[in-house]
């Protein structure tokens, strides 16, 4: 079998570069559903900007060979210490990308968690990964749905199940408003324009086809129109969730079970008594909240604590190699990139997952080489307290 290379464009050495290949490249619309945040965006500058306040001490004097970078977590072992976090709407922001992004993460042995809201289904994302992908599951109104998703995942052969507690209500983003991507959607005058002026994206969603729920096709009535939809997701979705809900999922999948979007301690100690396997600390990348904390300092306080009672993860901020460092030096076991991998699919197309796995691969092996770190789980060793 012919070794798989990765493919590296020096155009864009960085998370930065494709962010702003992605703004070039794909309408304003699609650009800021991914890119902005809620309410005025501070939490969704505070979470990378405080992440870069975490310093690590170099060791230039030790013995050393070289970085070990591989992560064994939930009895998988990958070949970097991040993946890949779930986005909805996917195929809006680049079309296929779910599939693109889903590839590339098989190819570098990353995880990948399939959103419940994107535009690929359980079953096309399984055939990619080989059964590898994780499965974020938005909490269904209706039992019979819950229960079909996760016998679908199950059967897909998707190790873990990771449940979604940050997002109670929808979050009020000004940018969606004003864009005409609150439910239900609208495709104003001005949307229309930006799609005429971004030819290579109207000509992919034209190859690729409009994107849809494909992972909730098997339960949309048919020819919803769009005010429809908006009802549809209304209804389909509690929301919120609680600790019943999660027991009875925890009956319900055999598999590892995480929970993301967790903020405090006192959640973290109610998903180690529900028997939860892991947590991933996040504010939903600034979507959802804007006045709480960044993701940074409970994941610190969380790892310290309870971290060898579960399998601590962070996501929400991570925009580099060394960001993916100074995470896991504060306790996170591993970390998850949302937008990080979406920017480099829009950017780039075909090779952007490809591209940015390796470019964030190759940053923080560069950071463990100079600071004289032989392997990740070492990293909170490096740490400036």
């Amino acid at each position: 079998m012919a070794r798989y290379t990765p493919k590296f464009n020096p155009r864009y050495p960085s998370i930065e570069d494709l962010r702003e290949g992605a703004r070039k490249r794909i309408p304003r619309f699609a650009f800021e559903y991914l890119d902005s945040g809620c309410n005025e965006e501070v939490n969704l500058r505070k979470n990378t900007r405080e992440i870069r306040e975490v310093e690590l001490l170099p060791r230039y004097l030790d013995a050393y060979k070289e970085a070990n970078m591989t992560t064994k977590i939930f009895g998988q072992e990958y070949d970097a210490p991040f993946g890949i976090s779930p986005i909805g709407l996917q195929g809006l922001m680049w079309p296929n990308s779910p599939e693109i992004l889903a590839k590339a993460a098989f190819d570098h042995n990353i995880p990948f968690i399939l959103s419940t809201v994107t535009t690929s289904s359980i079953e096309r994302i399984s055939e990619i990964t080989e059964g590898k992908a994780w499965f974020q599951l938005y909490h269904p109104t209706e039992k019979s749905v819950r229960d079909d998703l996760i016998q679908r995942a199950e059967a897909a052969g998707f190790p873990v199940l990771v449940l979604l507690c940050d997002t109670p209500v929808f979050g009020f983003r000004a940018k969606e408003i004003k864009n005409g991507l609150s439910m239900p959607p609208k495709m104003n005058i001005a949307n229309i324009l930006q799609v005429l002026g971004k030819p290579k994206w109207a000509f992919e969603t034209l190859k690729h086809g409009q994107p849809n729920f494909e992972v909730l096709r098997p339960y949309m009535p048919k020819g919803l129109n769009l005010k429809q939809l908006g009802l549809f997701m209304d209804q389909t979705f509690s929301k919120r969730m609680d600790m019943d809900k999660i027991a009875q999922i925890r009956d319900l999948w055999k598999g590892k079970l995480v929970l993301k979007g967790v903020a405090t301690e006192a959640d973290t100690e109610k998903a180690i008594s529900l028997g939860l396997d892991g947590i991933i600390v996040s504010n939903h990348g600034g979507r959802q909240l804007d006045a709480g904390e960044s993701t940074i300092k409970p994941l610190t306080r969380i790892a310290a604590k309870y971290g060898d009672q579960l399998t601590v993860m962070m996501d929400s901020g991570v925009r580099s190699g060394p960001d993916i460092a100074r995470t896991l030096a504060s306790g996170a076991q591993f970390a998850f990139l949302g937008r990080s991998f979406m920017y480099g699919a829009a950017a780039l197309g075909k090779s952007g997952g490809d591209h940015t796995a390796m470019l964030l691969k190759t940053q923080l092996k560069q950071v463990m080489e100079q600071i004289g770190c032989p392997d990740v789980s070492q990293l909170p060793n490096f740490k400036n307290i």
